[in-house]
């Protein structure tokens, strides 16, 4: 998992090398809404570019995480099923339903079933030849769906970004390094803080999805009990419930996700939400992205956020890599017949 994260800046430049070679069949910008197939890892990517489209795309983009489709899926929509193994059930049931639509198609995947279907129904493959566990082939889920929504002139052109964003990588590798001491890394010294803690992750706008990716990491590579809530939502019922149990105060730890490219009336929410923590006894600590683009900043939150579930893993004397409980539940399915039970 650590050669995984020193890989990623790298991992992310050959991703948009690979994307801008990718070519789309004739016809694929006549559109009317997207929708993203995908599950955990290979989903997160698709929840974070969703986000982005919000901000300059005039079409609808959704992202589905489970069986069958969208009622609304039809020969008017792309569907993009990402899915790193190729092997995932609920995306491959997704794929599978949308083959029965002349909707256009794409293909996010290192091979599996997911690629066979797609080759054998002349579907376009972006084929991603990375080996790695699927929550740490995020470069290779990510940037090409920023890549493809850029072909599809749904949002802008994303080149300075990417390269600006590369560069805080490239920093952000060194400073946060396991050679770099505790007194001077930041993903360390916010490790050291979450141990032993029940840890909750606030993100608004583009940065609740980075929120769910924090979440995510922190549960799979560190084995820890964590969740993710979004401003302003979060303000209008979570903020009642810091009063009880009492015993939460000691264990829970909140981080709040932010950035200067937030919205005026969010960042105030921001404060004001600082400020109940506080009140309450509960500790917070507010993690800002690097960097001048929202781009920039929400790789630089996700890097910073792998890093800090790296080094919690090693304190809560774990293996980051292993993900028994999501085998288990697999092997479970794979011995009941759906029909009987």
């Amino acid at each position: 998992m650590l050669a995984h994260l020193h890989a990623f800046p790298d991992q992310c430049r050959k991703a948009w090398q690979n994307v801008q070679a990718f070519q789309l069949p004739r016809g694929y910008s006549d559109i009317s809404n997207v929708v993203i197939l995908g599950m955990g890892g290979s989903a997160i990517g698709g929840d974070i570019a969703q986000r982005l489209a919000l901000l300059e795309s005039a079409l609808p983009t959704w992202v589905h995480r489970d069986y069958g489709l969208p009622a609304f899926v039809g020969n008017d929509s792309l569907v993009i099923a990402s899915s790193y193994s190729g092997n995932t059930e609920e995306t491959l049931s997704a794929f599978s339903e949308s083959l029965k639509t002349q909707a256009r198609k794409v293909v996010i995947t290192s091979g599996g079933r997911l690629k066979e279907l797609a080759e054998a129904n002349g579907v376009p493959v972006f084929l991603v030849d990375y080996r790695a566990p699927p929550r740490a082939a995020f470069p290779h889920n990510f940037i090409p769906l920023v890549g493809i929504l850029q072909k599809l002139g749904l949002i802008r052109d994303k080149s300075a970004e990417v390269m600006e964003a590369l560069n805080v990588l490239d920093r952000m590798t060194s400073e946060l390094s396991e050679r770099q001491a505790l007194v001077s890394n930041a993903a360390k010294k916010l490790a050291a803080r979450l141990q032993g803690r029940v840890v909750v992750i606030y993100g608004a706008e583009v940065f609740s999805e980075v929120a769910r990716r924090w979440k995510a990491q922190l549960n799979e590579n560190s084995k820890n009990w964590a969740f993710c809530e979004t401003l302003p939502e979060l303000n209008h019922n979570a903020v009642i419930g810091y009063a009880f149990p009492v015993e939460a105060r000691d264990r829970v730890f909140v981080i709040m996700l932010g950035s200067r490219s937030l919205g005026s009336r969010n960042a105030l929410r921001y404060r004001a939400t600082a400020e109940l923590l506080t009140r309450a006894g509960i500790a917070h600590e507010l993690v800002e992205g690097g960097g001048e683009s929202t781009l920039a900043q929400i790789m630089g939150l996700v890097l910073l956020g792998d890093y800090v579930s790296f080094y919690l893993a090693m304190l809560n004397e774990v293996d980051p890599t292993t993900i028994d409980a999501i085998d288990f539940v697999k092997q479970y399915l794979s011995r009941h017949d759906v029909a009987t039970g």
